[in-house]
């Protein structure tokens, strides 16, 4: 799918009207991953009991390499080169460091769509469509989960993807989300086989020739995320 095809997709997961407006948090320090696991169980926790407001959280990790639930031991090529956190998002092995912008979507579906796979689909949407401001064309693949770019100036049908999705659901509220690469060194990803693609490679938005800084990546975002999943306001 690529964004010339986003209006035929019904991705929309507006709340309810009369919804509070989404909390929308950047932070300009880097987080540790389990400060910020612990903060978002506490928070999606405290949103499925109704005392608090949805939230997308944007940060930055220090580098480290997590493992969802269906990571293979194997894919972790260099064990020892940066922290590993098991954490209970689907997906398998990836990477985060600084550079590379991770927004934990924490959203309650009782107030929009009762539909996880519709929800994965509005994120790899909301990616989609914020890389196209930028004028590249991403675009999703059935057999894999995240968004792909096609890099015709590399030999072979040569696909690398620069954003990841992983995300886990309890009571019906979202947690964990994605990861857009914006500017990391990618040569951090050789410690691991990425989401278990062997095939294909990664890329950012710096590595595809467009110098953004993080600030033009959050507004877009924020932009994006308002036209599929509704208002927000800055905390």
């Amino acid at each position: 799918m690529t964004a010339e095809t986003r209006d035929s997709l019904n991705v929309s997961m507006l709340p309810q009207p009369g919804s509070p407006p989404v909390e929308w948090h950047v932070c300009d320090v880097q987080v540790d991953y389990p400060a910020a696991l612990a903060e978002m169980e506490s928070r999606a926790a405290a949103i499925a009991d109704g005392t608090a407001n949805e939230r997308v959280w944007l940060i930055e990790h220090p580098p480290l390499y997590t493992a969802g639930t269906s990571a293979k031991e194997e894919d972790l090529v260099s064990p020892d080169r940066f922290p590993v956190y098991h954490t209970g998002r689907g997906g398998q092995f990836t990477y985060h460091g600084p550079g590379q912008r991770v927004a934990y979507v924490m959203l309650d579906l009782k107030r929009r769509r009762q539909d996880v796979r519709a929800f994965v689909a509005a994120l790899e949407q909301w990616l989609i469509t914020t890389l196209w401001q930028f004028h590249v064309r991403g675009e999703r693949r059935d057999d894999r989960v995240g968004v792909w770019v096609r890099r015709p100036e590399k030999p072979g049908n040569a696909e690398d993807k620069v954003a990841a999705i992983g995300i886990r659901v309890r009571k019906w509220v979202t947690f964990h989300g994605i990861s857009l690469n914006v500017e990391p060194e990618l040569e951090h990803f050789s410690g691991i086989v990425p989401c278990g693609v062997t095939e294909h490679g990664v890329t950012s938005l710096v590595d595809l020739g467009l110098p953004v800084t993080m600030e033009e990546v959050d507004s877009i975002m924020r932009r994006e995320f308002e036209a599929i999943f509704g208002e927000t306001v800055s905390v």
